[in-house]
Parts: structure tokens; sequence; C-alpha cells
């Protein structure tokens, strides 16, 4: 079983755990879940969630680029919330690095990682998985990327051929693997 973290001590623990890490900090059976993610990198990825999220910003700025919505981008300060509905795919940017809570439901379903071109924003590639409570969101976004960094195919674009570079995974703890 994953060990959670202590609530109380969020903004402590947060750069412990890493860029994007996604750390359940609830107990195991509390609905919604909240899932703490320390922000200094920008997210190599668009995550897609089945069901509605919300994120909230405890310290710091983000940018939150949506894609497939009316709305493109929202800076959040610290105290700011973004309601994010199923489905959409959406990547954390940072202008400034800080701590961000995402809002789940203990029954998260189906999440994804989504790559999408910088030059005509046609989508590249996308890796589903079924959520699971037990096993760290980051073990998921590390097989993803890998997964992405290693197809030259996934990572060039069918609209114009643009290839997209490698993901850096040395930010991953990959001792873990899953597959996507």
């Amino acid at each position: 079983m994953t060990r959670r973290r202590r609530m109380l001590q969020a903004l402590e623990v947060a750069p412990e755990l890493g860029d994007y890490a996604d750390a359940a900090v609830l107990p195991a059976d509390t609905d919604p879940q909240l899932y703490l993610a320390y922000n200094r990198l920008a997210q190599p990825f668009h995550l897609i969630c089945q069901h509605d999220t919300v994120l909230s910003q405890l310290s710091g700025a983000v940018d939150v680029h949506l894609r497939e919505s009316s709305v493109n981008r929202f800076l959040m300060a610290t105290g700011d919330h973004v309601y994010v509905p199923a489905g959409t795919p959406h990547r954390i940017v940072p202008r400034e690095e800080g701590v961000t809570l995402r809002y789940l439901p203990l029954d998260a379903g189906r999440l994804g990682a989504a790559w999408f071109c910088a030059d005509c924003g046609h989508e590249l590639a996308r890796y589903e998985w079924e959520h699971d409570n037990d096993v760290p969101l980051t073990h998921f976004y590390a097989a993803a990327c890998a997964r992405f960094t290693a197809d030259v195919g996934a990572r060039t674009c069918k609209a114009c051929s643009a290839v997209h570079p490698e993901i850096d995974l040395a930010v991953f703890d990959r001792s873990e693997a899953v597959t996507v």
C-alpha cells in the first residue's frame, strides 16, 4: 500500500515529492481524494481525467493550459481554484515554483497523458490507464513519458511532420514499472 503524506505538512513535504508527483494525501477511503504536487518544471504532457477535477494553488503561480476547451489558459496564483471538466486535456506550467492540489473522485476511472504538436496543435499521441489508488501516479506518468520518448513515430506530427523532442525522464522515480 502506498504511504500517504500528512495533509498538515503539505507545503513542507511537497518539494520532497518531486515535480508533478500528484501524491495522495488523505486516508485511502476519502472521497474525493486530494493529490499533492510540487511544480517547479513544466508538466511534459497534458493530463486527461475521466471525471471532473479541480485544481487549487497552495503556493506559487502556474498557468494551466487547456485543450479542446473554450478557455485555453488560466493563471493560478496562491488561493486560486480551476475547475477542469471531464475529458479536458490540461497541463500545468509553473510561472514560479509552488504547490498544487488536485481533487479527484476516489474512483477516478481512466486517466491519460496526451501530447500536442507545438507547431500546429495536432494531437501527437495519447496513452490511457485505469487509475489505481495503490500505485503512485508518477509511475504511470513515467511509463507514458518513456513510451512517448521511445517512439519517434508517436513524436512525429501526422499533420505537419514536426518531430517533438524527447522527454527528460530523469525527473521521474521509475523504481516501479507499470504499463500504459
